[in-house]
């Protein structure tokens, strides 16, 4: 990653700590959801401690408060958190961090850390977005589930407080900016389709998992037709470009090391 345009630390910690404690407070939803769908005060923290990653947790949860079999919850729990692997080897790639971190740093690979990290110039400053956002992030997530969770008895149906819509509201709030060019649209639109248009048909989780359907079924399609769309052209060139510039660096550093 190229040195070039450098970006104060500060303003890299003050983007990351709100990044942070806007998603971080939502915990609390999730703790009075989880807790209002049947789930203990330990399973519900354990949830948050273990698996950290809000889409996922919401889906589990939401699925057993409908009826839905244990094994297709978690399976569909599982498919969305599927997404952190792939960030992992992008995010890999920016941090080089040490092996020894890796295992930790890993807990920590989700939607926020990952938008926080790319929006990052230099090695530095994504280390610091980071490792901000995933302090932050990881210690309010867990502390406002279980106010949520020890509150949701005072609170009482969550439903009729509409806390049961949050999580997938919060999704979509982060989802959205993302959706850049025409195919990753496309992948969305599908997705809710599937997704919305099962869902009185098949049983609490199932639809999720054909939801996930949409990716290579659009990616078949824009690979017979080609990237026509000008914004799939333009996100092509800028990868290309970012992976040469990656690489270049990586020579450099390589002969600069030799040549001691």
């Amino acid at each position: 990653m190229a040195d070039g345009a450098a970006k104060p630390d500060a303003a890299v910690v003050r983007d990351a700590l709100g990044v942070g404690v806007a998603v971080g407070l939502s915990g609390f939803a999730f703790g009075v959801t989880s807790a209002g769908g049947g789930l203990g005060l330990l399973q519900t923290c354990a949830l948050s401690l273990l698996v950290f990653t809000g889409a996922s947790q919401f889906a589990l949860v939401g699925a057993l408060a409908a009826g839905g079999n244990p094994y297709t919850a978690a399976a569909g729990a599982f498919f969305l958190g599927v997404r952190n692997a792939f960030y992992g080897l992008r995010l890999s790639q920016l941090l080089a961090l040490p092996r020894a971190v890796r295992p930790f740093a890993a807990q920590w690979v989700i939607d926020e850390t990952t938008a926080v990290t790319l929006a990052q110039p230099t090695r530095r400053a994504a280390r610091i977005g980071f490792t901000v956002t995933g302090v932050t992030l990881y210690m309010l997530w867990n502390l406002t589930t279980l106010l949520g969770a020890l509150g949701a008895k005072a609170i009482g149906d969550t439903r009729a407080w509409g806390l049961d819509a949050a999580g997938p509201a919060v999704f979509l709030a982060l989802l959205a900016p993302m959706l850049r060019t025409a195919t990753e649209r496309a992948v969305a639109g599908l997705a809710v389709l599937l997704g919305l248009g099962l869902l009185p048909v098949l049983p609490a989780g199932v639809p999720v998992l054909v939801a996930a359907l949409a990716a290579p079924v659009a990616l078949f399609v824009s690979g017979r037709r080609g990237p026509r769309d000008p914004q799939d052209l333009d996100e092509i060139s800028k990868d290309r470009a970012k992976d040469t510039s990656e690489a270049e660096d990586k020579d450099e550093a390589k002969a600069m090391e030799e040549g001691r």
